[in-house]
């Protein structure tokens, strides 16, 4: 395409959006490059003259991924051989916005990645959307702000339907000339102004995720630094507990013995809370690195067999670990591994009233599922995402003691180690907790 005037911004701008709209991007990536397209065509307009604009589906070895590239060859030489867009954000809208080589001449060039899951084109395809593209002529301006402002959709045809007739009117029509001119400029202010605010919100928006970093790292600091203080003090008052209840002191009389017996208790039940919420901190504040080695599942399995066979009290519900499938090994952190499943394990032991609590095994190619199921209350599906907030627990007759955060910290150390952390679960049919895992580590 040829860049010549300024009514070629609009025409570049379609194009882009159209192009972008047939390799497969996603509706806003076709916003932001044809956004970042139309303000770069501006600048090189005025700067160098203009520009030719090619546009090219390519695959990068980089990142393995396919890429849509646009160069734009200024018809003049760029001062200094740089290019620097007058708006800064400009340079976020796409993955790469730069200026490179090409056939010896030197080209701006911007790149868009294409989703994995769009469709491959191959050469016949690309054919056959070059020659829609030829046939699709392209709009106006008057059709490019159709989409921005819907009231002004009749305006807009009618100046279209005048410009049309612009050849074969005489000189009678002059006036009307003026007046649709008069409209075409204030139109074209308008869509400079729109791309600047959509530049300027996404500038907005940048500056709102690092404040919702910021946030996050100030949140894991607190529960760091709180529950690291809280520590020696519960333990000191399980201790002190643990003193009284010692046969070598001084006896007590059977209501001093329950009440002590309250105070270690909750005592204990706070412990384990600072504990999860140290835990949970360090995970969200990425200072646990995992361990990676080679683990075999099978002891690991055993392990947890024997070590949680004691927490099935319920004469009505049965720990079944089944041994894993050979070759049963994959890299990860073994023992970040045994904490996420004994955790799952002991959720569905406390849960599961009577039946069984099940941990299984499966390998599909290269990833691994290890499946903790169990046959208890089960939960709505309006609560599978809830579960896996920070302190919250499902309500019903079958709650017991916890604090809602083990859950979330299991899924923080999967997704650690490379892998997912779903569930699912009808009321009445038990859950069933699914842990994927890549063979070779993340």
């Amino acid at each position: 395409m040829a860049l010549r005037v300024e009514h070629d911004i609009f025409v570049v701008r379609q194009r882009g959006r159209e192009v972008a709209a047939a390799v497969g991007l996603e509706h806003q990536d076709q916003v932001r490059i044809a956004t970042a397209l139309s303000e770069v065509a501006r600048d090189l307009l005025h700067s160098a003259g203009g520009a030719e604009v090619a546009f090219a589906l390519v695959h990068d070895a980089a990142d393995g991924r396919r890429h849509l590239r646009v160069d734009l060859v200024p018809v003049r030489p760029l001062p200094g051989g740089r290019y620097e867009p007058q708006s800064g954000a400009v340079a976020r809208l796409v993955d790469k916005l730069g200026v490179a080589t090409r056939e010896g001449a030197t080209v701006v060039r911007m790149s868009r990645r294409v989703p994995v899951t769009a469709e491959v084109l191959t050469p016949e395809r690309l054919a056959e959307l070059r020659s829609e593209l030829d046939r699709n002529a392209p709009g106006s301006a008057l059709d490019e702000l159709t989409t921005q402002n819907v009231q002004l959709i009749a305006a807009l045809d009618e100046v279209r339907s005048q410009r049309d007739e612009l050849a074969v009117l005489n000189e009678e029509l002059a006036e009307t000339n003026r007046g649709v001119m008069a409209l075409y400029n204030q139109l074209t202010e308008e869509l400079e102004a729109t791309n600047r605010g959509v530049v300027a919100l996404y500038a907005e928006l940048d500056e709102k995720s690092a404040q919702l970093r910021a946030a996050s790292e100030s949140k894991s600091r607190f529960l760091a630094n709180v529950s690291h203080e809280l520590r020696a003090p519960v333990t000191a008052i399980i201790g002190l507990g643990r003193l009284l209840g010692d046969s070598a002191s001084d006896p007590l009389t059977a209501e001093q013995a329950r009440q002590v017996g309250l105070i270690r208790s909750s005592a204990g039940d706070l412990l384990t809370l600072v504990n999860e919420l140290l835990d949970l901190a360090k995970a969200e504040s990425g200072r646990i690195e995992p361990d990676w080695t080679e683990v075999d599942l099978r002891p690991v399995f055993g392990q947890l067999r024997g070590t949680l066979r004691a927490l099935a009290t319920r004469p009505d519900v049965e720990l079944v670990v089944e041994e894993p499938p050979v070759p049963a090994t994959l890299r990860t952190d073994e023992v970040l591994l045994a904490q996420v499943l004994r955790n799952l394990l002991h959720n569905g032991l406390k849960f599961t009233e009577r039946g069984e609590v099940r941990l299984r095994a499966e390998r599909q190619d290269e990833r691994w599922s290890l499946i903790v199921s169990d046959t208890g209350a089960g939960i709505p599906p309006e609560l599978h995402e809830r579960i896996f907030e920070e302190f919250y627990q499902v309500p019903g007759a079958t709650r017991v003691g916890g604090t809602g955060l083990g859950l979330p910290y299991a899924r923080r150390l999967v997704t650690l180690l490379g892998g997912s952390l779903v569930m699912s679960s009808e009321p009445g049919r038990g859950s069933t907790f699914t842990v994927t895992l890549p063979v070779g580590g993340a």
